[in-house]
């Protein structure tokens, strides 16, 4: 499994083999064994989550509150998205810096969100299939969420030019 730590302290970019034939092709999308090597630490998914969204459909910025923090592993099977991870660990050198990938079905990537990060994403193709495994369950009283266009995180300059469809929940998020 080919991967690429990023800039912030805990994300990963992983980038798994497709092998292709003329049949097409098979890809290892999860190794438990190989994941947590690289990690470093044992990691437990409890919960598979899967979303559909058109185009401009911008979804964040969402993260739990201890204790129900969740690491996330995220992909995208159809369609491609920009994939956003917000540090929000505030004792991190890199509190409320952010990273920004392209994940879509050709690449195949995949990208390991830690506990203790905000996630987004803003859908580019006209229909997106993303998919998430999380380290803790779901727990509405934890739930949170940053509004898209915070000041202090500056996420909004990397969304111009899209014409963003944002439901009123994540519209009316917190501030930092």
């Amino acid at each position: 499994m080919n991967y690429k730590k990023l800039g912030l302290d805990g994300l990963i970019l992983f980038m798994p083999e497709k092998f292709h034939d003329e049949r097409g092709y098979f890809q290892e999308s999860y190794n438990k064994k190989k994941f947590d090597e690289i990690i470093g630490r044992d990691i437990n998914f409890v919960q598979d989550n899967f979303s559909e969204s058109i185009e401009g459909v911008f979804r964040g910025i969402h993260f739990q509150k201890k204790p129900y923090e969740q690491g996330k592993l995220v992909r995208v099977s159809h369609g491609k998205v920009l994939d956003f991870a917000v540090d929000l660990r505030t004792d991190s050198p890199s509190y409320l810096q952010w990273i920004k990938v392209e994940l879509s079905e050709e690449n195949g990537n995949q990208l390991w969100i830690p506990e203790g990060f905000g996630h987004a994403f803003l859908a580019l193709s006209k229909r997106v299939h993303f998919a998430y495994k999380t380290t803790n369950f779901y727990n509405k009283e934890s739930e949170r969420c940053i509004v898209w266009n915070d000041p202090k995180i500056k996420i909004k300059k990397s969304l111009e030019g899209f014409k963003l469809k944002i439901s009123n929940k994540d519209k009316e998020g917190d501030l930092i």
